[in-house]
C-alpha cells in the first residue's frame, strides 16, 4: 500500500504559487458553507516522524478561517485522562456541529505506541482497530465528515529530514515534548502502520496517503484532497448520512402486546417502616465506608436512574447521596440539551461526566433518553434511536473495560400509583412544584413508553452493565432495594479487583 507514495512527486514552486488562490478561495467558501449546515469536521493527521504533520496543519490554519478551527495534539495523558476511559480525551475535543478540529495521531496514537512497545497482543490490536472503526462510523452518521491524512516518506528521505531537522535547534520538530522514536525501527513501523491503514480504511472514513518527500506537494496534496472531501460532502447536506449503518432492525412498535418485560415484575412488594429504617442505616454506613475504599482503590462508579415520572428516583438518589460523602461524587441532572449540548453527538455531555478513578457520578436520567423520550416525542428518528442501542451498549462497555462500575436502575411504578401520586403532588404545596401539564401529556403515551421501556431492557442489559428493575409502588422497598444492589457490586468489585 505505501510503495504507491514513495515515487518522489514533485511540484515546482511556479505551479504551487499559481494553483494556491484558487485553492484558498474554495476551501474557505466550502467552509463556509459546511459551517452553515452545521456540519463538523474532523482532519486526522498521521504518519511517519519529519513528514512535517505540523507544517501542513499551520499551513491549513493560514488558508482557513481560523476561528471555525481547532488543533488538538495528543502528546502525554495527563492525570485526568488517565483516570477515564480512553476515548475520553477524544469525545471532549471533538468540534461542534459546523466546526473544524485538526487532531495530531487522534485515537491511533495509542495503538501504534502500544504495538511498537510490545505492551499489546494482536488480539487487542484488532479489537482495538474495530473499535476504531466503529467509533468513527457512530460520529459519521451524527453527521460529521472525518478526513484522514497519512504522511509517508521512504526510509532514505526521512534519515535525510532527520539529518535537517537536527542541525536547527529552533525547529518544531526538536521543540516536540516527547519523540516516538519510531524512525529507528522504520520497517517494524512501516509493517504495523499499513496494518492499521489498511483495517481502518472503509468507505466513509478512508485514509488518504499523502507522499511528504516535497513539502509543495505534500501541502497541495492534502490542501485539494480536503477541499474534494468537503465539497462532496457538502453535495450530501441533507440526504441521511447512516448509509453504512451496522445492522439494527427497526423494532416494530409493541404498544398493543399483551405483555413485557415490566409485567413480570412483582409489584406488591413492600417494607415495614421498622424493617426499613434499621436496613437503611445499616446500608447507609456499609455505603459510606465502600464509597472510600473505592476512593482509595481509584474505582470509579457510575449510577444511572431512569423511570417513569413520580417513580422515586429522587428519593432514591438522596439516600445515595445521604450516605456518600459530598467530595467523592456528582449528581447530573439531565433535561434537554443546551445549545452546546445540542451542537455535539448526543453522547459527548454524558462522556463529558465520566468520574474521575475513585469517585462517583450519578446520573438522573442518562443517554437512554434517546430510546426513550426522543423515540416517543419524535425528537430521534427511527434510524436514530435503533441505531442508538448499539451506540450505548458500545459506551458502557468501555466504562466497565476502564474498570467503572456501572449500575442502571429502572424505578418500576403501575400507571394506578403514578396517578396518585399526581394527584398527590397538586395538593401538597412542598410536592406541587413536581407536576407539570407535561407530566400529564406523558400519562396519555403510557403505553407507548411501555414498549420503549421493553426494548430497552432487552437490547441493552449486558453483562457489562445489566438493568436492575426496581418495584417501587412502595418507596421504601425501592430505595433499600437500591442501595441493597449498590452495597453488593461495590464489595464484589473492590473485593475481586474486577
Amino acid at each position: 500500500m505505501f510503495e504507491a507514495t514513495k515515487v518522489g512527486r514533485q511540484v515546482s514552486k511556479t505551479d504551487f504559487k499559481a494553483r494556491i488562490p484558487d485553492l484558498r478561495t474554495e476551501l474557505l467558501e466550502v467552509q463556509l458553507q459546511l459551517a452553515l449546515h452545521k456540519v463538523p469536521v474532523i482532519i486526522i493527521v498521521s504518519g511517519v516522524q519529519a513528514a512535517g504533520k505540523g507544517e501542513v496543519v499551520d499551513r491549513l490554519n493560514h488558508w482557513l478561517d481560523t476561528r471555525g478551527v481547532q488543533t488538538w495534539a495528543f502528546w502525554d495523558e495527563t492525570d485526568e485522562d488517565r483516570e477515564r476511559p480512553r476515548y475520553w480525551r477524544f469525545w471532549r475535543n471533538l468540534p461542534p456541529r459546523g466546526e473544524i478540529a485538526v487532531l495530531f495521531g487522534a485515537w491511533y496514537q495509542t495503538p501504534l505506541v502500544h504495538h511498537m512497545a510490545k505492551n499489546a497482543e494482536p488480539a487487542h490490536l484488532d479489537a482495538e482497530l474495530s473499535r476504531i472503526e466503529d467509533f468513527e462510523r457512530m460520529i459519521i452518521q451524527d453527521g460529521a465528515l472525518i478526513v484522514k491524512f497519512w504522511f509517508h516518506m521512504a526510509e532514505t528521505d526521512q534519515k535525510r529530514r532527520f539529518d535537517e531537522l537536527s542541525r536547527d535547534d529552533r525547529s518544531r520538530w526538536a521543540n516536540l515534548p516527547t519523540k516516538s522514536g519510531f524512525s529507528a525501527h522504520y520497517g517494524q513501523f512501516e509493517r504495523l502502520a499499513e496494518r492499521v491503514v489498511r483495517a481502518t480504511d472503509t468507505g466513509i472514513a478512508p485514509w488518504y496517503l499523502v507522499e511528504a518527500t516535497d513539502r509543495r506537494y505534500r501541502d497541495l496534496a492534502v490542501g485539494e484532497t480536503l477541499l474534494g472531501a468537503m465539497t462532496a460532502r457538502l453535495a450530501r447536506v441533507g440526504t441521511d448520512p447512516a448509509v453504512h449503518a451496522p445492522s439494527v432492525p427497526i423494532l416494530p412498535n409493541l404498544a398493543g402486546a399483551r405483555r413485557t418485560l415490566l409485567d413480570s415484575v412483582d409489584m406488591t412488594q413492600t417494607l415495614t417502616d421498622e424493617i426499613y429504617k434499621r436496613r437503611l442505616k445499616t446500608l447507609q454506613s456499609k455505603l459510606n465506608e465502600l464509597a472510600w475504599s473505592a476512593y482509595k482503590a481509584k474505582r470509579s462508579t457510575v449510577l444511572v436512574f431512569e423511570g417513569p415520572d413520580a417513580a422515586g428516583k429522587g428519593g432514591a438518589i438522596r439516600r445515595v447521596t445521604d450516605a456518600v460523602d459530598s467530595r467523592l461524587y456528582r449528581t447530573i441532572q439531565i433535561a434537554a440539551p443546551t445549545d452546546e449540548e445540542h451542537a455535539q453527538h448526543y453522547l459527548w455531555r454524558f462522556w463529558h461526566h465520566v468520574p474521575r478513578a475513585g469517585r462517583m457520578t450519578i446520573y438522573d436520567r442518562s443517554w437512554y433518553g434517546r430510546v426513550l423520550v426522543e423515540r416517543i416525542e419524535g425528537f430521534a428518528t427511527p434510524t436514530q434511536w435503533s441505531r442508538s442501542y448499539y451506540e450505548i451498549n458500545e459506551f458502557e462497555e468501555q466504562l466497565s473495560e476502564a474498570g467503572v462500575i456501572v449500575l442502571k436502575f429502572w424505578l418500576n411504578i403501575t400507571e394506578d400509583e403514578q396517578l396518585r401520586r399526581f394527584k398527590e403532588r397538586e395538593v401538597t404545596p412542598h410536592k406541587q412544584h413536581k407536576i407539570t401539564d407535561e407530566d400529564w401529556r406523558n400519562r396519555d403515551k403510557w403505553h407507548a413508553y411501555g414498549a420503549a421501556v421493553n426494548d430497552m431492557v432487552s437490547r441493552t442489559s449486558t453483562q457489562h452493565a445489566p438493568w436492575i428493575v426496581v418495584p417501587s409502588n412502595d418507596k421504601a422497598f425501592a430505595r433499600i432495594a437500591v442501595l441493597e444492589a449498590i452495597t453488593k457490586a461495590l464489595s464484589k468489585a473492590l473485593k475481586s479487583g474486577q
